[in-house]
Formats: C-alpha cells, structure tokens, sequence
C-alpha cells in the first residue's frame, strides 16, 4: 500500500492535475464504487425472480440498511480529506493514523448501529411505507445485514484512509473480488439453499466481513511500517467524530431526501415501490459511477490545498467539472438507450416493466446535472467545507420535500403517473444542488491551505 503520486516531484502551483493523474485515482475508484452497488443490483436482480412482494421488501430493507451505513459515510470522506491534507503537508505518520482512528469508530459506530437496526426492523419498514405483503421480507433482510454493519462501516473508513493516501487500486482489488464472490455466495443461498431472500443477507454480511479481514491486514502492516499501532485511542476517535460532525448532518439531510422517496413509492402501491427500487438501484449505481471523479477530486483537492497549492486546486477543478458534465452525458444516455435490455434481468413482471420505462427516462434527463454535482461535492468535501455543506444538503432536502408536497396534493396516489412524478421531482432536487454547489465553487471561502481543515 505505497503512495507513488506522493514520491514525485511537486507539481506546478498553477497547473491543473495531469489527465493521467486523475485517471489513476479515478479509474480504480469508478470500480470500487461500482462493485459496492453490484452487491445490490446482485441481489435485485436474484431476489427479483422470487416475485414482486420481496422485490419490494428488498428495496424498503435496502433503503434502511443504505441509511445506517451512509449516515456514517463521513468515516470515508472525512478520512480522505484529513488523511490527504496531512499528506500533502509531508506527515505520512500523521495521516495513517488519523486513517486507523477512523477505522475504530467505524466499527464501535458498528455495533451500535447494528444492535437498534435489529431491534427496531419492524418498525423501520413500516414507517418507510412497506406494503403488507412486502413487511415480513423487508423486516427478515433488514434484521441479517444488520449483523454485517461494523465490518460494512469498517470497509469505509479503510477506504477512506486509502484513498487519502492515492491509493485507489486496494480498494478496486477487494471490492471487485468481494462482488464476484457476493453474486455467487447469494445465488447458492437463495436457490439452491432454499433459503430465500434470508440468503440474500446472509451471504452479504459473510462478504463484508471478509473484506473489512483484508482492509485490516492491509492497513496493519502499512501503520507498523511507519511506527503507527494499529489500537484504539479513545480520545483520538472522539476528536475524529467531533470533527465529522458537520458531514454527518450533509449526510443525513441527503438520507432523508431518499427515505421520503422510497416512503412516496410504497404509498403508490406494491407495483410502483418495485419499480422504484429498481430504478433507485440503478442510479445510485450510477451516481457511485459518477463519483468516482468526486473520490479523485477529494484526493487531489486536499493534497494541494494541504502543500497550500490553491492555484493548482482552481485549475484541477475547472477540468474535473468538465469531465463530470461529459460522463453525466454518457450515462444518460446509456441509460436511457440500453432500457430494453437491461429492465428484463431486474422483473418478469409486466406491470413492473411498465411502470419503469418513463421513470428511466427522466433519470436519464438528470444525469448530466448529477455529474457535475458529484464533483463538485468532492472538490468541497477534499477542501474541508462540510459546514457549507451541511446546511446546503439541508436546503435542497427542503426543496425536494416541497416537491413531493405538491406532487402529492396534484397527483392521486393511484395515478400510473405517480411514480414518474416523483422522479421528476428527484429531478428537481439535483438542479437545486447543482444551483448552490456551483454558486460556492466559483467563491473563495472554500481554498483553506495547510495541514488542518
């Protein structure tokens, strides 16, 4: 686990990253990311052929469980952001263990986390609207990953520590071995096992805790190299969530915003809650497609800014929305084109297919705008400027659930048109963010240079 980026020559001050040095952290990141929601897609698309209820118990499971864990997406990219400033300022000891405090609070938050989820499934999924006949198998799913959430929190902050270090292949090796032998541990369970969707959760949690047993030999023997013990220290992990504060509530106010979208689909019906979870799967596989230009700018951002280089980081920033604004394009249509080929693998249910055709089409339209604000997000959260962050998150959150207010009191909840509406909604709440993280970006509140955020 070496930093090659970090071993040459310092770069020009008002040059922006070279096209190959955002490649090699990006490229390897567009294939973690992507593997993580593979599990999922996996799942869908196993689960999927068992029929609509536990297709739409899966979506209402999967939405609690993306919750738990990406509340706490702040040991990632909080991680990357101290880790890379620190980097850049010439502490390597430093910043690996600020990268090992965060992998102990991922897995205390792990616990914690993992002992409500079990206790209050039932609860969860009725509160996230799911339907009576998807309940048992959303509360069946939900209570087994939740046994897998210290190693799943674990994963993240290692990758965080990682990626702060340029190092975006570790990740990609153990990610996508993780997604191959997912797919088929699930399968076997489900199938063959008879064990239904419990096997779907059953052979996940066993993967994440085989991954977080890789990211922890790793990261022992790179902290042992640079004299850094890889043990608890309690009041470095304190400072380390003091510090997160403000990313975790940008975080939550997003979490909200896809609850309330998973709650607005199961009050459409059993039809149109498992159609959106097959489209929110497919954009949120996108959308971590997406940002893996965001995990290369959180990486390049706080390394300049940490070497005080704001020119350089201008510069950097200038080709990455460019480049986030041409692969949002590609996406889209990707997404848009390829709807016949791909909608089959995920249903057999007619009613299903139909109902995410048009849905499809408008997440296609956003994805261009959704580009843009992944890289944007990334340039702010390398740059430190969670707190802008949060209320921004916060913000376009209340713009969204405006949108659904009026979606609701226009459309009748059993209109076929519901479920389209509500992803153009979705729509809107991407213009909004793209709106203010534009408006900040073009600002210079945000280019703090030096070791500390």
């Amino acid at each position: 686990m070496t930093s090659r980026a970090a071993d040459r020559d310092p770069p020009a001050a008002d040059s922006a990253a070279s096209a190959r040095e955002v490649l090699a952290l990006a490229l390897p990141a567009l294939g973690a990311l992507i593997a993580e929601p593979l599990f999922l897609l996996a799942d869908s698309a196993i689960v999927g052929h068992l029929g609509a209820a536990q297709l739409a118990g899966l979506g209402t499971a999967a939405a609690a469980l993306g919750t738990l864990v990406n509340v706490c997406v702040f040991l990632a990219y909080g991680t990357t952001a101290q880790v890379s400033r620190l980097l850049g300022a010439g502490d390597r000891r430093a910043a690996l263990a600020r990268g090992v405090d965060g992998v102990f609070l991922a897995a205390a938050l792990g616990l914690v986390l993992a002992a409500l989820g079990a206790a209050f499934a039932p609860d969860v999924v009725r509160l996230l609207g799911a339907t009576p006949q998807a309940q048992p198998y959303a509360t069946t799913y939900l209570r087994i990953s939740c046994a897998g959430l210290p190693a799943m929190l674990a994963v993240l902050a290692a990758t965080g520590l990682l990626r702060g270090l340029q190092d975006t292949r570790t990740p990609l090796f153990v990610a996508a071995a993780a997604a191959v032998v997912n797919t088929a541990l699930n399968w076997a369970l489900v199938y063959p096992a008879d064990l239904g969707i419990a096997g779907s959760a059953l052979g996940t949690v066993l993967v994440q805790y085989a991954m977080a047993s890789v990211y922890v030999a790793a990261i022992t023997r790179a902290a042992r190299a640079q004299d850094v013990r890889f043990r608890p220290d309690p009041a470095a992990i304190r400072r380390s969530l003091g510090a997160n504060t403000a990313l975790l509530l940008r975080t939550v106010a997003l979490r909200v915003y896809l609850l309330a979208a998973v709650w607005a689909a199961g009050s459409f019906g059993t039809v149109a809650l498992a159609a959106h979870t097959i489209a929110a799967n497919l954009w949120s596989t996108l959308a971590l497609a997406l940002d893996a230009l965001a995990i290369a700018a959180q990486a390049l951002v706080g390394r300049d800014l940490g070497a005080a280089r704001p020119e350089r980081v201008r510069a950097t920033v200038r080709l990455m929305v460019r480049w986030g604004a041409l692969f949002g394009v590609a996406t889209g249509l990707v997404l848009f084109a390829a709807r016949p080929l791909y909608v089959p693998l995920f249903t057999t249910d007619l009613a299903v297919r139909g109902a995410l055709m048009p849905v499809l089409a408008v997440a296609a339209l956003a994805q261009p705008a959704a580009g843009v604000v992944f890289v944007l997000d990334g340039v702010l959260i390398g740059a430190g400027d969670a707190r802008f962050l949060a209320w921004a998150s916060v913000g376009c959150t209340a713009v969204f659930l405006a949108g659904l207010a009026v979606l609701r009191a226009l459309v009748s909840t059993t209109s076929p048109d519901a479920l389209t509406g509500l992803w153009v909604v979705i729509g809107v709440f991407t213009l909004a963010r793209l709106a203010v993280l534009t408006w900040r970006a073009r600002s210079d509140a945000w280019l703090r240079t030096g070791a500390g955020i």
